[in-house]
């Protein structure tokens, strides 16, 4: 006799009049979708089956909706992307406040990420990711896999932080955690280094796909040098 745990079920629905399917020209004011495909590789990886609910026109109703078909499907967790915000367009929260969400927190001093939430629907969880592609696919990596790990039983949960020294000078930081892409290398004495990327934009997808690992930056951190200690957090490869 084996104990055994239902896989996760994680419906993902994404808001935004301005986005298109890959393989589409985009328009003026338009972007290329891209934070679904992401975020069902993140959570497949873990073990967990998705469900693809689309993307949700710039609407109450339409965004209401998207969270009640997610409720109809047994959803264990609805991971929203977009829309999280305060913009005139930014729909997600008054959808969950109209379908009578338990709202645990929203905004968070991280960057990038300050605009997450979290919060229950009845038995489903709600984590709603901001919409730019770097920032959804971090904030998913920090929160949404430990969580998707936690439904899954298993005991340990939490990202692994590794120590490294720094492959080049960073600035201070301010009043919010910051969680830098960087790449890393491993010196003939076994030292890891991290070699944050050149630019930091939650907006630039190829430079978080050319990383390994977040640099992870304390509230409040000075300046450090080349060869300073640091945390990194691997990436999943």
């Amino acid at each position: 006799r084996l104990p055994v745990r239902r896989r996760p079920k994680v419906a993902i629905l994404a808001t935004g009049d301005e986005l298109v399917m890959p393989g589409t020209a985009p328009g003026p004011g338009q972007i290329v979708y891209s934070n679904g495909y992401a975020l069902h590789a993140l959570a497949r990886s873990e073990g967990a089956e998705t469900v693809d609910l689309g993307v949700a026109a710039d609407t109450l109703e339409a965004t209401t909706a998207g969270i009640r078909h997610a409720r109809e499907t047994g959803a264990d967790l609805l991971l929203t992307t977009g829309g999280a915000s305060v913009g005139d367009h930014d729909l997600v929260q008054p959808a969950l406040n109209a379908e009578g969400i338990s709202m645990s927190f929203w905004k968070i001093a991280m960057r990038p990420g300050k605009p997450m939430m979290h919060g229950h629907l009845g038995g489903m969880r709600v984590i709603g990711l901001p919409g730019n592609p770097v920032s959804s696919y971090v904030c998913g990596f920090l929160f949404a896999v430990p969580l998707i790990r936690a439904l899954s039983g298993r005991t340990v949960i939490h990202h692994r932080r590794e120590r490294a020294v720094l492959g080049r000078a960073v600035g201070a930081n301010d009043m919010r955690e910051d969680y830098l892409r960087a790449r890393l290398e491993i010196r003939d004495d076994g030292t890891l280094i991290a070699l944050p990327v050149n630019h930091q934009d939650s907006s630039l997808l190829a430079n978080l796909a050319a990383a390994q690992a977040l640099l992870v930056r304390p509230p409040f951190a000075p300046k450090a040098e080349s060869g300073a200690p640091c945390e990194v957090l691997r990436l999943p490869a």
